[in-house]
């Protein structure tokens, strides 16, 4: 038999029940064929963050009673390509831990090793990562839902203060019941949901906005976030426009194309913060002929930006590639992507 020689032929050979996460620009379902043409070669890796492929793992290996959950940060070249050497190393260190003969164990033993052995090899393991703790409460939501697990004790209090059928102190709530209720979200709840947001406190629209980003949602709540967002810059909170942007980028409303269009020609609305929220979150929207061009030109006006960063980042991602490199090469001579273009070649 010939050897494994990727993640995707391990998960194969060993029966093990497998579903993967997208952990880097947002928490959303990888399919298995994903992985398997990256690590092929066939593919670079769709959602690519600080240039690595991020991965969320929820598996069962033989008799475990309980998913374990693995999270690996692929690195990626400058292609967005696998670059298999650290996926190799990670490959034979896991075989060589989980490879071992368990046959003349017994069960409840075998259980209690493999559950070791999984948690033993993503200590000191230098493609592992700890997600932030809203990513966190996202994966553990979706895979709870996808799973047919319950979901935690905070859902029910949270739905029923976002929906509007009763009061409840704010400030009690569980982020993850706030994850739960994002994943759950039906059209119904969504417009229960959108005519409570002009009256939520900002701290539970952040909250919120920070778990709508990584699903898409009707087209009644884009408008209630936009308004909201409008609202909050009227009345300068930056914070809450920024979460609203990040919320309605995980949608293909025409409604956030607009508003992302409009805030982009604005240049005094165009800070940093703004803009990493429109490249981290609303990338979509950036797979436009006059978007892009004008989001790579308020990223290039702004001095605090790290325009070479944020360039290579949102190049990486393969829709968006060859529309960066076009508009960098279209950009006027003299213009300030142009300059910072200049800023960016080595010096002699």
């Amino acid at each position: 038999m010939q050897p494994i020689q990727s993640l995707d032929e391990f998960f194969t050979r060993s029966g093990a029940d497998v579903s993967l996460y997208h952990m880097g620009r947002r928490v959303a379902p990888c399919p298995r064929e994903t992985l398997r043409t990256f690590e092929s070669g066939e593919h670079a890796w769709p959602e690519p963050w600080q240039h690595q492929a991020r991965l969320g793992i929820v598996f069962r290996l033989g008799d475990m009673p309980e998913p374990a959950i693995w999270f690996l940060a692929l690195p990626l070249d400058e292609q967005g390509m696998l670059s298999p050497a650290p996926r190799d190393g990670f490959i034979n260190r896991l075989l060589d831990t989980l490879g071992r003969n368990v046959a003349n164990m017994g069960a409840d033993e075998t259980e209690h090793q493999e559950t070791a052995d999984v948690d033993h090899l993503m200590k000191d393991n230098p493609l592992a990562f700890t997600p932030n703790t809203n990513f966190q409460a996202m994966l553990n939501a979706q895979a709870t839902l996808s799973l047919g697990l319950p979901a935690s004790q905070h859902l029910e209090p949270v739905e029923a203060y976002l929906t509007g059928q009763q009061k409840i102190d704010w400030q009690a709530l569980g982020f993850q019941g706030i994850a739960d209720f994002s994943v759950r979200l039906d059209d119904t709840m969504a417009n229960a949901l959108a005519q409570r947001i002009p009256h939520l406190p900002a701290s539970v629209i952040h909250s919120l906005c920070y778990c709508l980003e990584h699903r898409p949602f009707i087209e009644t709540l884009v408008n209630a976030l936009y308004e909201r967002g409008e609202q909050a810059a009227s009345d300068g909170d930056l914070e809450t426009v920024c979460a609203c942007v990040r919320a309605v980028g995980s949608t293909s409303s025409t409604k956030a194309g607009d508003w992302y269009t409009s805030l982009l020609r604005d240049r005094e609305a165009c800070g940093p913060d703004l803009l990493a929220a429109i490249a981290g979150r609303g990338w979509p929207f950036l797979e436009d002929a006059e978007r892009l061009p004008l989001f790579l030109r308020r990223l290039a006006e702004d001095e605090r930006s790290n325009f070479a960063a944020v360039v290579r980042d949102i190049a990486l991602i393969p829709r968006l590639r060859l529309p960066v490199m076009m508009a960098l090469r279209d950009a006027p001579a003299g213009s300030a992507i142009q300059q910072r273009l200049t800023g960016m070649l080595p010096r002699a």
